[in-house]
Formats: structure tokens, C-alpha cells, sequence
């Protein structure tokens, strides 16, 4: 997962001349201690429940405040584990993020990270990986499970995106509980199935391990 694919759009930015009354009821109503702020499509950084009520004046303006998280912005692009690193590194609920022009497009909350990160734990189980080609209409994640039981195998994780290479058709890339995929192949493309790419996993490479630790010790903060 990318950080475009993460952005939480229904979290608003606050602007520099938004009071701290009105960034207390966005987090009341959103439930959430941390708000993005921004001023002319550039993102300045976090203000906290925390700044606000050591303040304790609702009347500020948020352009007044010294803000959190300043440099806590990624590009459109970037890995999921490298957001993770980044608020684990600032200490952070919240990271903003740009596009090409490094204008800010919206923000990820650390929730939503973890939601995705928890989709895509059965990377920690060996198995191996196919990648489809496929029209969108032929998609059936049911009648694939089917195929791959019939092997005595099963689905552990799947995503579903556009195909760079034909934006007509979907890609499809699918972890299954089993290194040895020849004759999970073989009946696939029997049954019509186009597989560009297979890998083989036999344990996590030290740098997932890596990565994935450091996504267990940002939960603990």
C-alpha cells in the first residue's frame, strides 16, 4: 500500500486563521487528537488537543500556535512502512501528504495504517505470491478460493488494483499458503487464468522482519 491509497479524506485541514474553538469541535466530532493545518495548498504541521488545552484559550488563532509534526509530510508514492517510521519517529497520530508539485492532498491517520498493515499480516507466513491480468468483470475472488482449495491450498491475502500496462484491465496479486505453486498454476491457467507474475516465499526477509517490528514497537508508544 501506497500513501495515496491510505489518505483519510474525511479529515479536513485547519487554516492558519481557524481559532482553537473550532479545531476543538473538528476533533471532538472526528474523534481524533490531532488535526492537519495548512495555508496556500502547503502543509504546515499538527495541532494537538494538547497544545489547546495547555493554552486554554479557544480564541487563539491556530497560526499562533507552534505546531506539531512540521516535516511530517510524504510523498503520493510512498510505503506504507516508511509512513509508519516517520510517525513513529516524530511521535505522531497523523502524517500529511503531497503530490508531484508538493502541494498537500490530504492526510493518513495512523489508524487507517494499521487497518491496512493488518490486511497484509500474512506476509509473516511463508507461501507464494501470484500476480493476474484480468477485465474487471472477470474477477471472482470466490471462484478463485474455489481452484486454489481444490489444491489444498488457500488464499491468505489479495489486492486489487489498476494494470499500469492497460488501464482496461484490473491486476490482481494473491499470497497463497503454499511455496510450491506449479500445479496451483497449471489449474489456474487451465481454467483461463493469465498469471505475468510468481514468487516463492519461504520465511520474511530481514528487512520486513525489520519493517514489521517497527510497526509493533510505534503501537506500543
Amino acid at each position: 500500500m501506497i500513501a495515496e491509497e491510505l489518505i483519510n479524506h474525511m479529515i479536513p485541514p485547519l487554516k492558519l486563521n481557524d481559532d482553537a474553538h473550532k479545531a476543538m469541535l473538528w476533533m471532538e466530532e472526528l474523534r481524533s487528537n490531532q488535526l492537519p493545518v495548512v495555508d496556500s495548498e502547503k502543509f504546515l504541521g499538527l495541532i494537538t488537543e494538547e497544545m489547546i488545552l495547555e493554552e486554554n484559550d479557544v480564541d487563539k488563532r491556530i497560526g499562533d500556535f507552534e505546531l506539531l509534526g512540521t516535516d511530517c509530510i510524504v510523498s503520493k508514492d510512498t510505503h506504507f512502512y516508511d509512513i509508519i517510521k516517520l510517525a513513529s519517529d516524530y511521535k505522531v497520530q497523523m502524517v500529511g501528504v503531497a503530490n508531484e508539485e508538493n502541494k498537500y492532498i490530504g492526510v493518513i491517520t495512523i489508524q487507517d495504517t494499521v487497518t491496512s498493515f493488518a490486511q497484509t499480516a500474512a506476509i509473516q507466513m511463508a507461501g507464494g505470491i501470484l500476480v493476474f491480468s484480468m477485465n474487471e468483470r472477470d474477477y471472482s475472488l470466490s471462484e478463485l478460493s474455489r481452484l486454489i482449495e481444490e489444491e489444498n491450498a488457500k488464499i491468505l491475502s489479495s489486492t486489487v488494483k489498476e494494470d499500469e500496462l492497460n488501464p482496461l484491465k484490473i491486476k490482481l496479486t494473491i499470497k497463497i499458503n503454499k511455496t510450491d505453486l506449479s500445479n496451483i498454476v497449471a489449474t489456474l491457467e487451465r481454467f483461463g487464468y493469465k498469471i505475468i507474475a510468481r514468487f516463492q516465499e519461504t520465511k520474511v526477509n530481514e528487512g520486513e522482519k525489520e519493517k514489521l517490528d517497527q510497526l509493533l514497537r510505534f503501537l506500543d508508544i
